[in-house]
């Protein structure tokens, strides 16, 4: 990578989509309330919730292991087992759920 000035024509590209971005005003708005917050925002995990489009595979590998703790839970009556079905089941209907509302079109 050079140091030196760019060519003409680099420039003027270069310029060009400067002023592009300077005529975005929601860019411009959200540039200046940029701040970075330590806590999190419960209206920004309820849309990124909300828009989650899982794909087949990961419902079917969390379908076979919920079964898997669900039965190995029910076998060995082993507290590790059940809570850590019980941590994994709500996560699997909802991406399940998900699947379903995307395959039905809604």
């Amino acid at each position: 990578m050079s140091i030196g000035r760019l060519p003409e024509n680099e420039q003027r590209i270069l310029d060009e989509m400067e002023r592009a971005l300077r005529r975005d005003r929601r860019l411009d708005r959200r540039l200046r309330t940029l701040r970075l917050s330590r806590r999190p925002d419960p209206a920004r995990l309820l849309a990124r919730l909300g828009s989650y489009r899982p794909r087949v595979w990961t419902v079917a590998v969390l379908l076979a292991v919920s079964v898997g703790l669900m039965v190995s839970g029910m076998v060995t009556s082993e507290p590790g087992v059940i809570w850590a079905f019980a941590l994994v089941w709500p996560p699997t209907l909802f991406a399940l759920f998900r699947l379903m509302c995307r395959w039905c079109g809604s």
